[in-house]
């Protein structure tokens, strides 16, 4: 999905009142459009359904459990031509960029809620997406590389399921990252609540152990989020596998990419080179 089909998708919607001044903020597994006081998604495909109605009833919980986070602007998810839409309360301009402490301070209030009880949240797929991605990436990419990454993700699935955890087991954001926090007038609330689930707490906390090693986040910005959570994921000898699995995740998503971008087909084969070379100092960057 390119940003013209996903404006067609918008028009289709009808829930903006001049979808073509909508501005485009982010595109990869959704087209997020904001004009005016609302936030459009649109997923990339009609396999996203199914997590859009979900990421709606996380909202909903979040905000009856009082954790700052996106609210949504309408309960249901549209289905516009074969794409999840969903609609949201545009957040008030930054007051400035989100910081891995804020992710921290956010994450503790996550982890001390109890499941909910009007819905149930999934394990952690985080691997779940690896075949769906080379399958949109299709013969742009080397097949053996997809080969590759198919062996990794079976391999580390079942090392993630013989995890014994350090922390208590139970809601997580998923993909706990600064781009999906952000600071307002009002503090720092979450976004992107669509990875929400119900699974280990060390996979919110080896998110960041990771953007450390791979994507160039400062020490010291590291060792501010470990601090203000309490607890450093690295001390766990579990690290290293779900450090594996996110690695195997992150590069596959790339893929998808890749039909349409040249920058994310060569940044996905130097992800790949790394994996295979046994090499985790290798950068990784975005596309």
């Amino acid at each position: 999905m390119d940003e013209a089909r996903a404006r067609e998708v918008l028009a289709g919607a009808g829930v903006l009142p001049r979808p073509a001044q909508a501005r485009l903020l982010a595109l990869g597994e959704n087209a997020v459009f904001a004009a005016g006081d609302l936030a459009v998604k649109v997923g990339r495909d009609a396999e996203l359904l199914d997590r859009a109605r979900r990421e709606l009833a996380v909202a909903l919980w979040l905000e009856e459990a009082g954790v700052p986070a996106v609210r949504a602007a309408r309960p249901t998810a549209l289905f516009v031509d074969g794409h999840p839409v969903t609609v949201w309360r545009r957040l008030p301009e930054p007051v400035r960029p989100a910081e891995p402490r804020d992710v921290a301070v956010l994450l503790r209030l996550v982890h001390e809620l109890a499941l909910p009880s009007s819905f149930a949240l999934p394990p952690r797929e985080l691997l779940g997406g690896v075949e769906r991605w080379l399958r949109l990436a299709g013969d742009v990419i080397d097949p053996a590389d997809a080969a590759y990454l198919r062996e990794r993700r079976d391999g580390f699935a079942s090392a993630a399921a013989a995890l014994t955890p350090h922390l208590t087991p139970g809601p997580i954001h998923g993909d706990a990252l600064p781009r999906n926090v952000h600071v307002g007038p009002d503090g720092p609330v979450l976004v992107d609540l669509e990875t929400f689930s119900a699974d280990l707490r060390e996979h919110d906390l080896v998110v960041l152990a990771l953007s450390r090693d791979r994507y160039g986040l400062p020490a010291e910005a590291y060792d501010a989020f470990t601090a203000t959570y309490g607890w450093d994921v690295r001390a766990w000898d579990g690290c290293a596998v779900l450090r594996g699995a996110r690695e195997t995740a992150s590069c596959a998503w790339v893929a998808q990419h890749a039909p349409s971008n040249p920058k994310a087909l060569a940044e996905f084969e130097r992800r790949v080179a790394s994996l295979r070379d046994g090499d985790p100092t290798v950068r990784w960057y975005p596309f």
